[in-house]
């Protein structure tokens, strides 16, 4: 991961995510937004749907990703993302930054690390290494996503503890008892 100086663009582009994040909060979503840029402009945004949809694989950027594929005819599919940008609250997991790195995204900017999943740094190194063979690629030929963290990490953390701290009422086996309402307060 590297620190970046944050531009105004990325200030901006970032509180969009954290309303996406904010609305997934409401939804009783795990609470990571995130935006897609392309040339100045939001193409795509997405929030966690793991909760909703019963599917672990539906993170915030699974989730603005397939509203672009949905739209691309398959000749465009393997250069669409190569001019993207993504705007994500918290560091891309394993599995996500498999998929950023495979569609060769230009730079992922994200809020707080992800210290037990990260894909950009704080586990693995998906977005230097990339995903080796997978996709039918040969390590997608030398390309390293560009990835820079920290920017509103604050923010993103205290959204994750305000999710947390009354439990995750439908993850399959909660960690620990969920709080009553009344306790939460």
């Amino acid at each position: 991961m590297e620190i970046a100086s944050w531009t105004a663009e990325d200030l901006t582009f970032m509180c969009q995510a954290f309303a996406e994040a904010r609305n997934a909060l409401a939804r009783g979503e795990v609470p990571i937004g995130c935006v897609i840029t392309r040339d100045g402009d939001i193409i795509a945004r997405g929030s966690n749907l793991t909760n909703e949809t019963r599917n672990a694989t539906m993170h915030a950027e699974m989730d603005a990703i397939d509203s672009i594929v949905a739209s691309l005819p398959d000749e465009d599919r393997d250069t669409a993302f190569h001019r993207c940008q993504l705007y994500v609250t918290c560091e891309p997991c394993i599995m996500c930054a498999g998929a950023l790195s495979l569609l060769q995204f230009e730079k992922v900017v994200y809020g707080c690390a992800n210290d037990r999943f990260g894909g950009c740094g704080s586990i693995l190194s998906i977005h230097q290494s990339g995903c080796g063979g997978c996709g039918g690629r040969p390590s997608n030929a030398g390309f390293q996503l560009q990835c820079s963290g920290g920017l509103m990490a604050a923010e993103a953390v205290a959204l994750l503890k305000e999710f947390y701290s009354t439990g995750n009422p439908k993850a399959p086996k909660p960690h620990r008892p969920l709080k009553q309402a009344d306790e939460a307060s």
